[in-house]
């Protein structure tokens, strides 16, 4: 890919363009223009091609000028008071879609064996801190912290703690339903806003921002979560790069469409080089500053990332997609109703880790699975029920987590590891193929326990 190299002017670059993006994460837009547009809103508005959001955004395209994608990605997902991901449940059969762990408890069980396996090639630390970003429901968490209780007595002289990364009020609480026991406290601490004890006995915190999350040996997991951050959309013209926008179409005033704008964007000028080969790409400055964080504390403090998600390896162009009832929805049609999202660029994510860290993939989540032993944890588990139709489902599901034609092959594994992971031979390679350390950490080559 020929992104510009991520040095200085890049990182400064990236926090310009996401400074508005964290501001709006925890302040939102001014009271003015929340009256304005949510105050009188309904169920029938909600089922309306004409939301509540788009009124929102219609009246700011009217006020400004047309909208970035990243701008209005981060309106319609995360807006306080209307996003998206705000206050609703739309994982399962009932809302939009459906992710891994909510299809099979082994996804979850095999990603916390990853963990303890590499938490015993570091050298079993005395502390650990698993956070994982956008939890979701709480489930692939669940399912972890289910493994480590298991491997207690592996684990016995281990401090481990729980930190989840998430700005929905209607999904925090319902991690906290599936996680905790008893009462979960509200807290005014300027990091945290919630805690609790988890069903396992160990503290869990709940935090806004990844910032906040204290530093230390920490497991870091994102799944399904770097494929819904803002993205900057750029096409190749005869005038050279311009930056997609969204603006009200003219001859349909109550619905959105895209343009192109008419120069140079700083978005443009900041990540697009001269020598992109593509004819559209599409740029994630938050997911770079999370990567840049989390490089830098893996870095420093030790431990590891794993990342699942949709993604490419710099090759795609045009990823950027809604979901609504489980099928494909027109990103500009009822915003707010329905959820956006875009393939991760696993090799922008590479670039922005620098030297700081080993990266490890993208693979696919088939290889992953099998790698860290599905067929065995699934035969153990048929062979632990008599009724046929909880068999059928654990080898359908089986079937939706392996099958290449679907999550398969469309996910993809991607691991940030410190250089002392590796032994001092291995690093005098000084290979960026992420293939010559794969077998030697579990999931990218065969499992092994040290």
């Amino acid at each position: 890919m020929a992104l510009v190299q991520p040095g200085r002017a890049l990182l400064r670059g990236m926090r310009l363009v996401a400074r508005s993006d964290r501001f709006l994460r925890l302040h939102g837009r001014s009271t003015t223009l929340k009256c304005q547009c949510f105050s009188s809103e309904s169920k029938a508005e909600e089922n309306s091609p004409v939301t509540p959001m788009l009124k929102h955004l219609m009246m700011k395209i009217k006020s400004t000028g047309p909208i970035t994608v990243a701008e209005y990605m981060r309106e319609v997902l995360t807006n306080p008071v209307k996003g998206y991901y705000m206050h609703r449940d739309m994982l399962g059969e009932k809302g939009d879609f459906v992710t891994s762990p909510e299809i099979s408890q082994i996804f979850g069980e095999l990603i916390g064996v990853w963990f303890v396996s590499e938490w015993m090639a570091a050298g079993k630390p005395k502390k650990i801190q698993l956070v994982e970003l956008g939890p979701g429901r709480g489930s692939l968490t669940n399912d972890i912290l289910r493994v480590f209780n298991q491997l207690s007595s592996v684990l016995s002289k281990c401090d481990i703690s729980v930190h989840l990364v998430e700005i929905s009020p209607k999904l925090s609480e319902i991690q906290a339903s599936v996680l905790t026991e008893g009462k979960t406290e509200l807290t005014e601490s300027p990091t945290t806003y919630m805690q609790g004890i988890t069903k396992t006995r160990l503290p869990i915190f709940w935090y806004q921002d990844l910032n906040d999350v204290p530093e230390g040996f920490s497991f870091y997991l994102a799944h399904e979560f770097f494929d819904a951050l803002p993205i900057h959309k750029f096409q190749k013209t005869e005038k050279g790069w311009c930056e997609l926008l969204v603006d009200i179409d003219p001859d349909t005033p109550d619905k959105l469409r895209f343009v192109l704008a008419p120069s140079a964007t700083p978005a443009a000028k900041a990540f697009i080089h001269d020598k992109e080969s593509r004819d559209h790409v599409e740029v994630c400055p938050d997911a770079g500053i999370i990567i840049q964080k989390l490089a830098h504390n893996i870095e420093k403090n030790g431990g590891n990332a794993l990342i699942v998600d949709y993604g490419h390896n710099g090759t795609k162009t045009d990823t950027f997609r809604g979901f609504r009832g489980h099928e494909l929805h027109n990103v500009l049609i009822s915003p707010g109703t329905a959820d956006l999202t875009a393939d991760v660029d696993f090799s922008y994510l590479r670039k922005i880790a620098q030297e700081r860290v080993t990266t490890l993939g993208p693979i696919k989540q088939h290889d992953f699975l099998k790698n860290m032993g599905i067929d065995i944890r699934l035969q153990v588990l048929l062979k632990s029920v008599n009724d046929a139709a909880i068999q059928t489902q654990l080898l359908r599901s089986y079937e939706m987590l392996m099958d290449l034609d679907k999550m398969g092959g469309r996910f993809h594994f991607f691991a940030m590891l410190p250089h002392s992971r590796f032994t001092a031979s291995d690093q005098q390679k000084k290979s960026k193929d992420s293939t010559s350390h794969s077998a030697f950490v579990a999931g990218f080559g065969e499992l092994s326990w040290k």
